[in-house]
């Protein structure tokens, strides 16, 4: 994307084309304008629409191109925390309530595919989170109690029945969920933006947000060469965000996260290794996931920029990681390499932000941006319809403040990845 191969690497050559979309020009008028064209932004717009709101969405760059078309493409249910901890971090009212939205989150993309017959590669047989060693096991074990006495469809698998789905000996046990999925992410963020101007929305690409201000009840939000006035500014740019509300940006940490595809495997290979199509991850610090793609790729990734020395740092470790793994595999070569960023709050939680009146957004997705930034799309859909007051949002109104120490630990976390990877998996 924007002549990058390592911007979206084999989701660019597998999704399905993008709308044919253009640059803002000239002066328009809407209900609402939405900034950023990701699942968050594209799931606003589309219910929206579908509610015959007029909708304007302007995007900075491409459809998909920050986190919602880079991500590994797993559907999870919930975040990282602990269910029981949300409580704690959010009060009993908001932590229940969103566990209940995340939840159910999956369920909600599938419906929203099946709806548009949006062709995004969906599985619905479930992720596997895999354990490594007695402490991975311990953490899926205390997971799978927590969700259980939520009533959640998991499954606490040993270490056979793991080998089993998976194709390794290397897991200790896994914690497989039933709500959850994979599919290929840059294809179903741009079947989002197909059924949103289907639906009656305006989209304009290569159209970086400059300025918002206020003018006379509404907001006018201003590109370089047009601008929009609405009455109701959604802010869906995320980990990406710049310009005018860049607060947001700051407010998370940016973990690099590399995906790497091997060539399609032979039809033996792939009744040794996921048959059954899971997306899986595992419980290391510095994890790795994996799935498979529909046309039998191995999809692999980890912590790391593919760029400068990190290139060949943790493509030789994932080859090396992959040897271990599956050596059934031989061999391995990688078809496809790409990477992005993953913005990290300071409580692994999303936030809601009123940037200004009527002006809104949640982000901080910490690595789960499929499920969340599709219902969050929603949410603020039904917000501004007036179907949900914002003491019935699911989270609580917060400032967005910025992370201290951002740069140093970003470079941390890049530079830690690769002293982790040049010495990870030898033999």
């Amino acid at each position: 994307m924007l002549n990058d191969a390592r911007s979206h690497g084999l989701w660019e050559k597998t999704a399905i084309a993008p709308p044919r979309t253009s640059c803002l020009t000239g002066r328009l008028v809407a209900d609402v304008v939405i900034v950023g064209g990701g699942f968050t932004g594209l799931s606003a717009a589309l219910h929206l629409a579908e509610a015959g709101r007029r909708v304007v969405v302007l995007e900075g760059r491409e459809i998909g191109f920050g986190g919602s078309g880079r991500n590994v493409g797993l559907i999870n249910a919930g975040m990282w925390v602990m269910p029981d901890d949300l409580p704690g971090e959010l009060g009993e009212v908001h932590g229940e309530r969103l566990l209940q939205l995340l939840g159910n989150g999956p369920q909600i993309v599938m419906s929203i595919v099946d709806k548009h017959g949006i062709e995004c590669e969906l599985e619905r047989n479930g992720t596997l989170h895999c354990a490594v060693g007695k402490a991975g096991l311990k953490e899926i074990t205390e997971r799978a109690r927590q969700w259980q006495k939520r009533g959640a469809p998991v499954e606490l698998l040993d270490a056979a029945a793991t080998a089993a789905r998976i194709g390794t000996k290397a897991y200790a046990g896994s914690l497989l969920d039933r709500r959850a999925g994979t599919l290929q992410p840059l294809a179903y963020v741009r079947g989002l933006a197909h059924a949103a101007l289907q639906a009656g929305a305006v989209l304009h690409t290569g159209s970086p947000v400059l300025s918002c201000a206020q003018e006379g009840t509404g907001w006018k939000v201003s590109t370089a060469s047009g601008s929009v006035i609405a009455e109701w500014v959604i802010v869906a740019t995320d980990a990406y965000s710049e310009g005018p509300w860049a607060n947001v940006r700051r407010e998370q940490v940016h973990l690099p996260y590399f995906n790497l595809a091997t060539r399609p495997l032979s039809p033996q290979l792939r009744e040794t290794i996921l048959p059954g199509r899971e997306g899986a991850w595992d419980t290391k610090e510095i994890l790795s996931s994996f799935r498979m793609d529909r046309a039998g790729r191995l999809v692999f990734g980890s912590v790391g920029a593919l760029r400068n020395t990190g290139t060949a740092i943790h493509v030789a470790w994932a080859k090396r990681a992959l040897a271990r793994l599956f050596p059934q595999l031989g061999s391995v070569e990688f078809e496809y390499e790409w990477y992005g960023k993953i913005g990290m709050t300071d409580n692994a939680l999303p936030r809601f932000h009123r940037f200004g009146r009527n002006i809104v957004g949640f982000s901080g997705y910490n690595g789960r941006g499929i499920a969340p930034g599709t219902v969050f799309g929603q949410v603020l859909a039904r917000h501004i319809l007036g179907e949900l007051e914002e003491a019935d949002l699911p989270l609580p109104v917060t400032d967005a403040r910025q992370q201290s120490l951002r740069g140093l630990r970003e470079s941390y976390y890049e530079v830690g990845a690769q002293l982790a990877h040049f010495s990870g998996e030898r033999f």
